[in-house]
């Protein structure tokens, strides 16, 4: 049998996930970063982006993070996010309507803090759309 790691992904809203895994990629401040059972502990600030769970089985699920906070135990693996949603739950409409609108706001910049509001929310809308075409590639695949 191989070694697992206990998973919970938790929304401001409610409990996304929780199970076990072999393997857990999360998109961090300074890169995506692999988790395998006995990690060493690490805190560590998460961007926009997907998160990927790895069975016993090999077979992949995937999440769509807003950000937030990562907290990595030897066994445990905790993703605390505003925003947590199954990536197949996504809506692609929604996103590129959102991210229009980021882009519009960038481009009509009334204030530094409308410009710096703007930005994460053209970064949350591009991680969504990248997260549903890798969810759409790996069907493809």
């Amino acid at each position: 049998m191989a070694m697992t790691l206990h998973v919970d992904i938790v929304s401001a809203e409610e409990e996304i996930f929780s199970g076990s895994a072999t393997m857990v990629f999360a998109p961090a401040q300074m890169g995506e970063v692999g988790i395998a059972p006995r990690h060493s502990p690490l805190i560590t600030q998460l961007r926009p982006g997907e998160v990927r769970i790895q069975d016993q089985h090999g077979e992949e699920q995937s999440f769509y993070v807003s950000g937030g906070m990562l907290e990595v135990q030897p066994h445990v693996v905790t993703v605390l996010s505003d925003t947590a949603v199954r990536a197949k739950d996504l809506d692609e409409a929604a996103a590129l309507e959102a991210k229009e609108r980021a882009e519009q706001a960038l481009h009509d910049k009334q204030s530094e803090f409308e410009y710096a509001k703007a930005q994460a929310e053209l970064a949350e809308a591009v991680a969504q759309l990248q997260t549903l075409r890798r969810l759409r590639e790996k069907g493809r695949s």
